[in-house]
This record gives C-alpha cells, sequence and structure tokens, in this order.
C-alpha cells in the first residue's frame, strides 16, 4: 500500500518542536493509517530530531502501537487463567484454524486480525472474547462463528452496494 507522505507530513509539523510529543504524534498516525508504517519512521525521526532507533523503541516497546496494518475487525481471545481453563485456548485453536492465521496476523483479505489477550478482566464471565468493542461472555464456538459470519456478511453487502 502507498503511504500518503503529504497526510504524514501535515501531522508531524503539527507536533514540531514540542517536548515530549512523540508519542502523541505516533498515535495520530495510527490513526490515520490504522497503523505506523515503517516507511514514515525515517520522516518522523527527522521531524521530531530524534534517531530512528528512538522511534523503533517506542513502537515496539508499547503495545498500542502496530507496524504493520491490521483487519478491520479485531478478535481478542483472552487467555487469562480462567479463560483458559474454561475454553479460551479451544475457541482460540478455533478461530485460528477458521481464519487461517497465527496470533497478530490478518487474514488475506483484511478482514480480521486474531489477538491472544494476557487477561480481560471479566474472569467470571470466562471464556471472553472481544471482536472490535463487543464482548462476548462465556463465549462458545457457535457465538464466534455467528459473530464471524455477520462481519463477512456486512462486508459482502458493502461490496454489493459498491458494484
Amino acid at each position: 500500500m502507498k503511504v500518503d507522505l503529504a497526510e504524514a507530513q501535515k501531522t508531524i509539523q503539527k507536533y514540531r518542536d514540542r517536548r515530549g510529543a512523540v508519542i502523541p504524534l505516533l498515535q495520530e498516525i495510527q490513526s490515520i493509517y490504522g497503523y505506523v508504517p515503517q516507511e514514515l519512521i525515517p520522516l518522523i525521526a527527522k521531524g521530531m530530531n530524534v534517531y530512528p532507533v528512538d522511534i523503533y523503541g517506542i513502537l515496539t516497546f508499547y503495545a498500542q502501537f502496530y507496524l504493520a496494518p491490521r483487519g478491520r475487525h479485531i478478535i481478542k481471545v483472552c487467555m487469562g487463567t480462567a479463560c483458559y481453563i474454561m475454553g479460551g485456548k479451544d475457541l482460540f485453536d478455533h478461530v485460528r484454524g477458521t481464519l487461517g492465521i497465527e496470533v497478530d496476523e490478518t487474514t488475506k483479505d483484511g478482514l480480521f486480525t486474531l489477538e491472544r489477550v494476557a487477561c480481560l478482566g471479566c474472569c467470571g464471565m470466562g471464556p471472553v472474547v472481544v471482536i472490535d468493542d463487543k464482548f462476548i461472555g462465556r463465549c462458545t464456538v457457535k457465538d464466534i462463528n455467528e459473530e464471524m459470519e455477520r462481519l463477512q456478511s456486512e462486508k459482502a453487502e458493502r461490496l454489493a452496494e459498491t458494484n
């Protein structure tokens, strides 16, 4: 994917010469592109008067940043102790097998990204899966399948409308 440098340069200019503004800049860049494109790192570093390695250090330290495009829908499977014991691993394995992707990968159509999270703090509702902002407590394979099918059909409807 070709990155719009003009948009990035405008954003960098907004934060230039502001102490402590690297993280807010990276957050805004990510909100524009959905991730922080690696080809922008030298441009960001130059604009913020820091070394590219400093930018990489921030991007790889904080879990909120992504260096690769992510799916339109994020599926997070809780693998905390309670969820794991209550079937979280089986749910994770099911999603992984159904979508044909591994953890932190995105389907070829760009629709889904699969994440494994350490704990969502909903132990009493385990196993828990979050798809986008929708929490599914006491989740089953059927629940996941229905939600993925719903999202896939929405995509198909959007494509049909544009044709």
